[in-house]
C-alpha cells in the first residue's frame, strides 16, 4: 500500500513538476522540489528526504533550495530538539497566484470589452447589411464568465489570507 501511495505521489511530483516548470519558468529540479513540498504538505519536508526521493545531488538540491527561498515559494520550520529545517510551501505563494490570476482575467475582461464596444460602434455605424454585422453573444458570454470565474477567485483569496492570519495568530500566540 505504502509503495503505491509512493508510486502515484512522485507521478504527480513528475506531473505537477512539469506544470509549475512552464507556469513558473523553473529548471526542472526545483519545479520537482516545490512539486514534492505541496504534495508532502503541512508536516514538510526534510533537505536530506530529497536528495534520496527525488535521486539529486545534495548540491543541486541545495542550489534549488536556495533559489525557491529566494523567490519566497518556500520556508522552512524546526522542531525542538530537531536540528532538521523541514521546508513547506509559502502560503503567501498561493495567494500571489491567485492575485496574479484576478488581474490577468481583468486585463482580459477589458480587453473582451473594447473589442465588443469597438464591435458594437461599427454594427451601429458602418455595417448596414444585418448578415455582415458583429455578433456580440461571444463577448458577452466571455465577460460574464470571467465575472463569475473573478468573483470565485476573490472568495477563495480572501478565504486564504484569513486562514494564514489565523495561523499567524496562533504562531503569536505560542
Amino acid at each position: 500500500m505504502a509503495k503505491n501511495i509512493c508510486k502515484e505521489k512522485m507521478s504527480l511530483v513528475e506531473k505537477l513538476g512539469v506544470h509549475l516548470e512552464n507556469r513558473e519558468q523553473l529548471a526542472p529540479v526545483a519545479a520537482r522540489i516545490l512539486s514534492y513540498i505541496i504534495l508532502t504538505g503541512k508536516k514538510g519536508t526534510t533537505f536530506e528526504d530529497m536528495v534520496t526521493i527525488l535521486c539529486a545531488s545534495k548540491s543541486t538540491i541545495s542550489t534549488h533550495l536556495n533559489h525557491l527561498q529566494d523567490l519566497k515559494k518556500i520556508e522552512y520550520f524546526t522542531k525542538t530538539g530537531d536540528r532538521k529545517k523541514y521546508f513547506i510551501i509559502n502560503a503567501d505563494t498561493i495567494i500571489q497566484h491567485v492575485d496574479k490570476m484576478i488581474n490577468d482575467w481583468k486585463e482580459i475582461r477589458e480587453l473582451h470589452l473594447e473589442i465588443k464596444n469597438y464591435k458594437d460602434n461599427q454594427n451601429n455605424k458602418s455595417i448596414e447589411n444585418e448578415e455582415e454585422k458583429f455578433d456580440l453573444n461571444f463577448h458577452n458570454d466571455y465577460i460574464k464568465f470571467i465575472d463569475g470565474a473573478s468573483a470565485s477567485i476573490e472568495e477563495l483569496r480572501l478565504k486564504l489570507i484569513k486562514v494564514k492570519d489565523n495561523k499567524q495568530t496562533i504562531r503569536y500566540l505560542n
